[in-house]
């Protein structure tokens, strides 16, 4: 491309959007001491900033063509980088730690001795009711919550009116609570 200190700031990124180095370098030296000098200004410390001021420049080399010249000048485009980047640096060190004694981040506790109990008790009490239901009301839970399928998927498997589907898995619900109670069947729902 020659000397290309007499090139436009337009030129110089079109030049970069095709990976040439030399037109970055030059825009480069164009840019560096100013980007560094605006965030210092902004109340950044010299060594943030010397970062900060080489994170805009490697953002112009990989993004350098989606510069659009018609939209605003390669400076205020440059400048509206380095201005996104000292508020992320700031947003970064003003966020708080998360604390890593917060419940959130603490595993669920094992289950005691009464509560696998329970769950025992829950699943053999389970498996007793559901052999109690007729086969049709057995086959459509088996399909909704073992096999996870839809009521549409489930009438489609079973060749079934919609309808049908949804009233079986009615007719095992109110047999299930009937023989388990609410307490039993919300333990069972929640599993």
């Amino acid at each position: 491309m020659g000397d290309l200190s007499n090139q436009s700031d337009v030129d110089l990124l079109a030049a970069i959007a095709r990976q040439d180095k030399s037109a970055f370098a030059e825009l480069f030296g164009r840019y560096a001491t100013r980007v560094k000098a605006f965030i210092m200004r902004a109340g950044t410390a010299e060594d943030d900033a010397d970062e900060i001021a080489q994170e805009v420049l490697v953002t112009v080399w990989r993004k350098a063509q989606l510069f659009n010249p018609e939209k605003a000048a390669v400076s205020t485009w440059i400048f509206a980088i380095a201005r996104n980047r000292r508020i992320d640096l700031i947003r970064r060190r003003t966020r708080p730690q998360p604390d890593p004694m917060d419940p959130l981040f603490q595993p669920d506790p094992e289950p005691g001795g009464m509560q696998s109990l329970n769950a025992q008790q829950l699943a053999v009490k389970m498996r007793d009711v559901l052999r109690v239901l007729p086969e049709d009301q057995r086959a459509v839970l088996k399909a909704a919550f073992y096999d996870g399928l839809s009521h549409a998927e489930i009438a489609a498997h079973h060749e079934l009116p919609l309808g049908t589907v949804k009233s079986r898995i009615r007719l095992a619900f109110k047999t299930l609570r009937a023989e388990l109670g609410d307490g039993m069947m919300t333990a069972f729902l929640d599993d």
